[in-house]
């Protein structure tokens, strides 16, 4: 008895392995929006503590995103690494149907030639990289 009820056993693992590895996989297919950012732009040169437009792509935004808000965030590329700001970002919950939002550079950033933006979404997009000035040197 013992034998046949292992051998019962080891068709029905057979059998519903079968049946498993038979069943076509389905891709899950998933609408990411990536907008691309079209301001700041490589070689931009803004001022600390002044007003800009960060700038973006919104004529290809799928139907189920037209509600989507997003985040920006200000970092810098050193030794090919992002370093972003995360704990003070330049914009939160805006509509990326918008295509853009006004944003104050802080006041205490120092020169650097490879500052970046960062637009959250679905997905994150960066800039290139472009000059903030402090504000004494303007």
């Amino acid at each position: 008895m013992f034998g046949s009820l292992s051998t019962i056993f080891s068709a029905f693992i057979l059998a519903a392995s079968t049946l498993v590895s038979a069943a076509p996989i389905q891709p899950v297919e998933l609408l990411v929006f990536s907008p691309t950012l079209t301001s700041p732009k490589a070689g931009d040169m803004w001022t600390a503590g002044q007003k800009y437009n960060v700038t973006w792509e919104t004529d290809n935004i799928p139907d189920e995103k037209k509600n989507s808000t997003g985040m920006i965030l200000l970092g810098y590329n050193y030794n090919n690494s992002e370093n972003l700001d995360i704990k003070h970002p330049l914009g939160v919950n805006f509509l990326l149907t918008d295509g853009f939002y006004e944003v104050t550079v802080p006041s205490n950033c120092s020169l650097r030639f490879d500052y970046t933006v960062v637009l959250f979404g679905d997905s994150g997009n960066a800039s290139p990289d472009f000059t903030i000035l402090p504000s004494s040197q303007t």
